[in-house]
């Protein structure tokens, strides 16, 4: 049987990398599928990843964290400082004459008039990239580090995770901090010398994200299916049986927090380049809150669960902020119910649900009376 589960999901699998990485660029090329389009699909690509790092996490872990948001917005922020840095001449303070220290248009309108010593090391474009995974995974690592071996787990390490997330977003928001405040960065212009706004340079950034996409897939499969995997899977449902087993249940959920924390930035600083624009209103509660509901929705610990869940629910949200912009919340929140009730696997499990209704229909009585055989006649006679 797992066998055949293996063949149906390599096969599913290869279908949509296709799909994500050879159909729909041609498309774009030959016109088709339009530069917005493409664009619109990098962004849900990248929530992907923010999804994958949340199942790792609540999946297969057991850990409910409401903080992955954070990592995705340092992720982006790290990218970030780069492209602002590269605006360069573009800027308009430096049109008007007002900036021969290419500074960020933003510092000239607070009054700076040099730039701050940590932001130098990011006109190279390979630290910024650099600390897109250092940043996020140290952070992880202090922070996990203290709460595991404090055994805070549950709804206390949720609440944890999200009050770490406030936190970096009323420290963001601050203008002495120079991160541009409650505006964040915006109006970038190239990548690694590169115009972003160029149909090309969106193309390759959607391209980039659906590779990093199947890559972090395949390596999070992997992941699961190893010693690591069945012992993370254990503490998801028995930590207490795994600490008598002689397992540090501790490392094995830094180590998977740290790793879900660097996935969730990656994601982040793709998206930066393709939406346009980070700012501290990425860590508001509703953005890891959504995560979750993308897990819940596509099948949370099956890992493709959660990217479907990722792009279909983004996918509703777009039509109905269109459609419905005042009724979005309430939308997701029936939604998330309904899944609770009727759905407990999501979209994933869906098929194995219906098959188990089926099974379960109760049989149509024979109506036509039972003869009994002759030899109990004959031997009650």
């Amino acid at each position: 049987m797992k066998r055949n589960v293996s063949k149906i999901e390599l096969g599913v699998a290869t279908v949509i990398v296709l799909v994500l990485l050879v159909v729909l660029p041609a498309l774009n090329v030959s016109g088709v599928v339009s530069n917005f389009t493409i664009n619109l699909w990098g962004k849900y690509l990248c929530y992907g990843l923010l999804a994958i790092s949340v199942d790792l996490l609540w999946g297969y872990t057991g850990l409910l964290s409401l903080g992955q948001a954070l990592f995705f917005s340092l992720g982006g922020y790290m990218l970030g400082m780069n492209l602002m840095l590269m605006i360069g001449k573009d800027g308009q303070y430096y049109k008007s004459g007002n900036n021969p220290n290419l500074l960020p248009d933003f510092m000239i309108f607070l009054g700076h008039t040099f730039l701050p010593s940590f932001w130098r090391p990011f006109i190279s474009f390979p630290f910024a990239v650099l600390m897109v995974v250092v940043l996020p995974g140290l952070l992880a690592l202090i922070f996990g580090f203290f709460a595991f071996r404090s055994r805070i787990k549950g709804v206390y390490f949720s609440i944890l995770t999200q009050a770490l997330t406030y936190a970096a977003y009323i420290f963001l928001l601050q203008n002495k901090v120079t991160m541009g405040g409650n505006n964040g960065f915006t109006d970038f212009r190239r990548i690694v010398g590169f115009d972003i706004r160029d149909p090309v340079t969106q193309r390759g950034l959607y391209i980039a994200t659906a590779t990093l996409l199947v890559v972090v897939y395949a390596f999070a499969r992997w992941l699961t299916t190893t010693k690591f995997g069945l012992v993370q899977r254990a503490i998801r449902d028995s930590e207490t049986r795994v600490l008598f087993s002689g397992y540090a249940a501790a490392n094995y959920k830094l180590f998977v927090f740290v790793v879900a924390s660097i996935v969730a930035a990656l994601g982040g600083a793709l998206y930066v380049p393709q939406v346009g624009i980070i700012n501290p209103s990425e860590l508001a509660t509703d953005k890891s809150l959504e995560a979750v509901v993308w897990c819940a929705v596509g099948g949370r610990g099956t890992l493709v669960g959660p990217i479907i869940g990722a792009i279909s629910v983004n996918a509703l949200k777009s039509w109905a902020t269109t459609k419905y912009p005042d009724y979005w919340l309430i939308i997701l929140g029936v939604l998330f119910i309904l899944i609770v009730l009727f759905m407990p696997k999501g979209i994933v499990g869906l098929p194995a649900q219906l098959r188990a209704l089926f099974k379960k229909k109760p049989q149509i009585p024979d109506p036509s009376p039972v003869t009994p055989p002759a030899e109990a006649v004959n031997a009650k006679s």
